[in-house]
């Protein structure tokens, strides 16, 4: 077991090591790829089989997943990260390479309301060209809701407030079709609900990309 296990941290390793040469997206690729084949080796060790094989498999998984983080992607981030700088909007890579906006209330939405505030119009307008330059994006827009007033207020609302962004996008030229939307209302909050600063963190829409890698 703990060969199988070495094998897959020589993987890691060997990978880890040859990033010093590479681009960002190269690196963020071989990086997947190392800990693929470490979660593969012990995997493959874990249930009989080759710890080997099962880093050269965790390695094609930790590769491709399921989003691809490209030129492209790499590009919006960095066009939204200058859009959004100074108004409290994250802009970040999550791990599945989904490019994530965290758009608090103060900046996309009055409270209780789901009609979008005037300076939330030019950061959607910057997002809405970067999806429409890189078509072969999936969007999914997550709207989110203190725990102030009963799910039966708090459910609609938060999908009302995707729902919003999903049209202000469309209205933009971004096809609907590439955009999923969902309300979580108070359930998944990132701050405690015990403050007034926490609440404002927790009423927020976030906004995911993903790139297909293509066939």
């Amino acid at each position: 077991m703990r060969k199988h296990i070495l094998l897959g941290a020589t993987a890691v390793i060997v990978l880890a090591t040859g990033c010093a040469s590479m681009d960002d997206t190269q690196r963020r690729t071989a990086t997947g790829a190392g800990v693929g084949a470490l979660a593969g080796a012990v995997i493959g060790s874990a249930t009989g089989g080759s710890a080997g094989t099962g880093a050269v498999v965790g390695a094609g998984v930790g590769a491709l997943g399921t989003y691809i983080w490209s030129q492209n992607m790499e590009r919006q981030k960095r066009e939204m990260e200058q859009a959004t700088r100074g108004t409290g909007i994250g802009v970040t890579q999550t791990a599945d390479n989904q490019l994530m906006l965290n758009i608090p209330s103060d900046i996309s939405f009055a409270v209780g309301r789901s009609d979008i505030q005037p300076n939330f119009a030019p950061v959607l307008d910057q997002f809405a060209a970067g999806l429409r330059n890189n078509p072969n994006t999936d969007v999914r827009i997550v709207g989110h809701t203190d725990n102030t007033g009963s799910d039966a207020i708090n459910n609609p609302l938060s999908m009302d407030r995707a729902a919003s962004t999903r049209s202000y996008l469309t209205g933009r030229g971004v096809d609907g079709r590439r955009i999923a939307i969902d309300g979580m209302g108070e359930r998944y909050p990132i701050a405690t609900n015990e403050s007034a600063d926490g609440r404002a963190r927790n009423r927020r829409v976030e906004i995911f990309v993903g790139e297909r890698p293509r066939g």
